[in-house]
């Protein structure tokens, strides 16, 4: 094992005041210092996208949900994977109208044809919808696992049978 002389260990103690978090909040940020590229940054980032605006987002997301352990991290990250493809839907959807509008047709007419004739604006909605309810689900089921970290009692979970037949 290597000895370090006491001039060394002194200088390392005064280096040690000076840096390092001081705030809770600089040090909930830090606690995701690791977390340089993580699979979120390899699924589904595209090509023009930025890695450093996922990435800070995903930190802003984990600081204000608070994973604990890692049930609560796979919901996080769930949240943070759906939020950034609607973000990225909601910005397709405005190049979609722009690009079907550009022939001078009022949005409502191109609305109009492609219902008629390729219904993309229908298939986008049902993606958009998709996303909302990932986002929701996985953050309704954080919520709830909190909670019962938290020492909450939670009712059991509500089944409802619904039938549909004419009978």
């Amino acid at each position: 094992m290597n000895e370090i002389s006491l001039k060394q260990l002194e200088a390392n103690r005064q280096n040690a005041k000076l840096g390092g978090v001081k705030t809770e909040e600089g040090k909930t940020l830090s606690k995701y210092n690791a977390l340089k590229h993580g699979i979120l940054t390899d699924n589904i980032i595209l090509h023009g996208e930025s890695k450093t605006k996922l990435i800070n987002f995903s930190r802003r997301i984990k600081i204000e949900l608070k994973p604990a352990n890692e049930m609560e991290l796979v919901l996080v990250e769930r949240i943070i994977a759906n939020t950034w493809r609607l973000r990225r839907a909601l910005k397709a959807e405005k190049e979609m109208i722009e690009h079907n509008t550009k022939d001078k047709k009022t949005f409502g007419a191109a609305l109009s044809y492609d219902f008629a004739n390729y219904d993309s604006y229908g298939k986008f909605t049902r993606y958009e919808t998709s996303l909302e309810k990932g986002i929701y689900k996985a953050l309704h089921e954080l919520q709830r696992i909190q909670a019962v970290r938290f020492g909450e009692k939670l009712p059991a979970p509500i089944v409802v049978d619904v039938d549909i037949s004419n009978e």
